[in-house]
């Protein structure tokens, strides 16, 4: 008889995630941007980028901000998934910092299909909706179209567009709204 594996754990983030954080970040974006969606990143603006977003330091400044909320999913102490919502960054005319976005909802390829980024978008989308005190709001990347359909089953519509910069590069991203 085989063994299944135990079930993920899904718990807020703490200080000491930060490297594991760091690693996973980098590689989901990798494995999701890069490799999966073909995006031509010039070197320099990918390291760039990965070096402000996922350096283990960047991580550990980020876990303290004001405001803002992490949750992970791990097994066996090896984080598989996680997600960050905080105060709205986005740039659109209708947003305040008081609105609460989700910035990042990140699943190892390997943990892809386990339900883990269903259950961080549940508990992200709860923790948001207490918090705010407008509509939620997200921001994807205009190709990424299973997260577009992932986010319209939820209630988000297209409000926006603008440009994410990874490094000097800008990815063509789209505004989504709740509410």
């Amino acid at each position: 008889m085989t063994e299944l594996p135990a079930p993920a754990l899904v718990r807020n983030a703490r200080p000491e995630d930060a490297p594991a954080l760091a690693a996973l970040g980098r590689q989901t974006f990798i494995d999701t941007f890069v490799t999966g969606f073909g995006i031509p990143y010039p070197p320099d603006d990918l390291n760039a980028f990965m070096e402000s977003s996922f350096s283990p330091q960047a991580l550990a400044d980020k876990l303290t901000e004001p405001g803002a909320a992490w949750w992970v999913a791990e097994r066996d102490g090896e984080l598989l998934a996680f997600a960050n919502a905080g105060p709205n960054t986005l740039p659109h005319p209708e947003a305040r910092p008081t609105h609460m976005e989700l910035r990042r909802l990140y699943v190892a390829k390997s943990a892809q299909g386990l339900g883990l980024g269903t259950r961080l978008l549940d508990l992200a989308l709860n923790w948001m909706q207490a918090h705010t005190d407008g509509p939620l709001w997200i921001g994807v990347w205009s190709g990424n179209l299973k997260a577009q359909k992932l986010y319209a089953a939820y209630g988000f519509d297209k409000a926006g567009e603008y440009q994410f910069p990874v490094g000097a590069w800008r990815d063509d991203e789209f505004i989504l709204r709740r509410g």
